[in-house]
């Protein structure tokens, strides 16, 4: 591990040099590359020249008290800062450990999430709206920006399905862990009786695709232009604004309606199929490799029941870390650090396992 420590530091030292040379300013998507790198590396390096620091305090200190000629009380405080720097190499090392884990490359990126209404009919739709609300209030509160790209909403306020962009640094890293099926536990405004219905809600959360992931031939797309329906305005009606795009080799159909030109839903199409295809291509390469470990927060499946939210009791369940806080209102309005923190440190524990195997 400290061979690849002081190959990561010396890489280190390179880009920190080349960011400061005229003609990598000057390129602007050289010098974003190198930034992006740096930032990726600065808190491996940190923690590298923490332990090292930890380390020769702990050897001074180690020589220290081979001399028989010291004091008592300075022996006793050399021994003090010896096993406080022992017990700060034995942390250092294990945070040095998940800082080398392999990177998801897709943690940087934006994020489109889906959402669609599942077994419930209207009560599903409408726990599909307080999803969306959910997710907006949790992105808004980590500086991140919504935008609806595709809604197609019920006529008591929910919505049938509900697509949307999450764009800010490390956004995937926040909601991948959010795809899957979404169940909820309560008594619908409709129900006379009061009884408890249960209905699931279906959340997909994609990568947003850059133009090196995917390549998509213009002639393998078929386009159609639409009246967009819902509400609007007078605008919506008299104009074929919406898009329909479909991507003919793998028969996916996207369409975008929410934008007010057929040029902007064409783009915003054109971002949600992307991610969708690529999507698609990685489902395929994790298919392929099946037999490699598989996180313990769950494999991303839309099938999979991943949470439950009960609201008689006031809690909410994840199934695949066995946790259980009973904070719905919080979380509902958007305060799920502790729920998505434990899902990233399951995660992280299952990769630490996975390599200490291997």
């Amino acid at each position: 591990m400290i061979e690849k420590l002081e190959e990561v530091e010396k890489r280190f030292d390179e880009v920190n040099e080349l960011v400061c040379q005229g003609d990598v300013i000057a390129d602007m998507e050289k010098y974003t590359a190198l930034m992006k790198e740096l930032k990726q590396l600065t808190p491996i390096v940190e923690k590298f020249r923490e332990y090292k620091n930890a380390k020769a305090t702990n050897e001074e200190a180690r020589e220290m008290l081979s001399d028989s000629s010291l004091d008592d009380d300075f022996a006793k405080m050399v021994k003090e800062e010896f096993e406080q720097s022992k017990q700060d190499i034995e942390r250092i090392n294990e945070e040095l450990k998940v800082l080398l884990l392999p990177r998801d490359p897709n943690d940087d990126k934006n994020v489109i999430v889906e959402i669609r209404g599942g077994a419930g009919g209207e009560e599903s739709a409408l726990f599909a709206g307080v999803l969306y609300r959910m997710y907006s209030m949790y992105a808004e509160s980590k500086g991140f920006k919504t935008e609806v790209l595709s809604a197609s909403e019920t006529g008591l306020g929910g919505y049938k399905e509900i697509s949307f962009s999450i764009t800010g640094d490390g956004a995937y890293s926040r909601f991948k862990f959010e795809s899957g099926v979404h169940r909820v536990q309560r008594v619908p405004e409709t129900e006379s009786l009061g009884r408890i219905h249960t209905s699931t809600t279906t959340v997909a959360v994609l990568p947003e695709a850059e133009e090196v992931d995917f390549e998509i031939l213009d002639k393998d797309l078929q386009v159609d232009t639409f009246r967009a329906s819902g509400a609007g305005g007078q605008h919506i009606n008299k104009t074929s604004s919406a898009i329909r795009i479909t991507h003919i080799p793998t028969g996916t159909v996207v369409e975008c309606q929410d934008q007010r030109s057929q040029h902007q839903n064409r783009e915003k199409a054109m971002l949600v199929l992307r991610a969708r295809l690529l999507d698609a291509e990685r489902a395929k390469q994790d298919a392929a490799i099946a037999g490699e470990r598989k996180a313990q927060v769950g494999t991303g499946d839309r099938s999979e029941r991943i949470r439950t939210y009960n609201y008689p009791q006031g809690r909410v369940s994840d199934h695949r870390i066995n946790l259980t806080l009973y904070k719905l209102e919080a979380i509902l309005n958007g305060d799920m650090d502790e729920l998505i923190d434990a899902l990233i440190t399951a995660d992280t524990a299952e990769k630490l396992k996975a390599q200490s195997e291997s």
